[in-house]
């Protein structure tokens, strides 16, 4: 592990809004690990991957300014919200091949965003997940040396969702159909992975603003697959995600006609509770599912 870690932390809309608890449970786990994040207050929406409809041109300025941002404090970008990952990451992978296959068109970019009074994209920084960064920069043995209420006996089923893992051509932190990065953590703070067939797959977010029952079907079949597999709680590296499985569990439960139940928690937010950081302070009393079996499960 570096001796201090910085990063220039994007946090994105749903983790500020709709589930706030999520942006507060990231701070108190950065805090408690000493990672330093230098939060980019001038950063707008990355699009949810919803601007390249309109213009892959939008998508790229856009988000080469957030990554401008980042650059200006030589640091690379971190995001806990694994869309946000998918569409600024390939956005820089695709600026950074442009650099020498297509100039021109970064060129665009940065007179656009010339034109805006914003710094130009350089290419020199990196967009970062935070379960990457735990994972690599931090280290799994330095997590597990902090660990100071082991979450023994807890199932957790991994939901990796689809844009953090595939999102980009070269993923060099883990395999884009088989990954292992969330499971490695649980086993640092000794919580058990559950291995399910949904958990490398799209939660049906995506499609919710125009196909909503397709998109609670997709989200109850996720869901019924951990359960069927014994899963205490599903974990999630995406506040989106987060929203079709938890927030609206009660309406998937009601397109498909059964019962769910599924308690679903956000990835620092499981990594905090090992650390000892209490439940209230990581907002898991603000969640639609109730944590409450997680909780008593671990005798908290």
């Amino acid at each position: 592990m570096s001796a201090s870690l910085t990063y220039a932390y994007f946090p994105g809309c749903v983790a500020q809004g709709a589930c706030r608890e999520l942006h507060l449970s990231t701070h108190e786990l950065t805090q408690a690990l000493g990672i330093k994040l230098v939060e980019l207050k001038k950063a707008s929406c990355c699009g949810s991957g919803t601007f390249k409809e309109d213009s892959w041109l939008l998508e790229d300025t856009v988000n080469a300014r957030n990554i401008a941002l980042a650059e200006q404090l030589n640091l690379p970008l971190l995001t806990h919200c694994s869309t946000c990952q998918g569409v600024i990451g390939r956005v820089d992978e695709r600026l950074k091949e442009f650099h020498n296959s297509n100039p021109a068109y970064v060129q665009q970019v940065n007179h656009l965003l010339e034109q805006q009074g914003c710094s130009p994209y350089q290419g020199s920084t990196e967009v970062k997940h935070l379960l990457w960064a735990l994972v690599s920069d931090y280290g799994l043995a330095e997590i597990q040396k902090r660990v100071t209420h082991k979450l023994s006996g807890l199932r957790c089923a991994s939901f990796y969702g689809c844009y953090l893992l595939r999102a980009q051509k070269m993923l060099a932190f883990d395999d884009p159909y088989q990954p292992e990065s969330m499971e490695n953590l649980f086993r640092a703070i000794a919580a058990t992975p559950v291995y399910y067939g949904g958990r490398a797959q799209c939660c049906g977010w995506p499609l919710s603003s125009y196909a909503t029952t397709e998109s609670f079907k997709m989200a109850g079949a996720r869901i019924k697959d951990a359960i069927a597999a014994g899963a205490d709680c599903l974990v999630t590296p995406c506040p989106l995600c987060h929203l079709n499985l938890d927030s609206r569990q009660p309406e998937v439960e009601k397109v498909i006609g059964e019962k769910l139940g599924l308690p679903v928690l956000h990835l620092p937010q499981l990594v905090a509770l090992a650390l000892g950081i209490s439940p209230k302070k990581l907002g898991l009393d603000l969640h639609v599912v109730s944590t409450h079996p997680v909780l008593e499960k671990l005798g908290l």
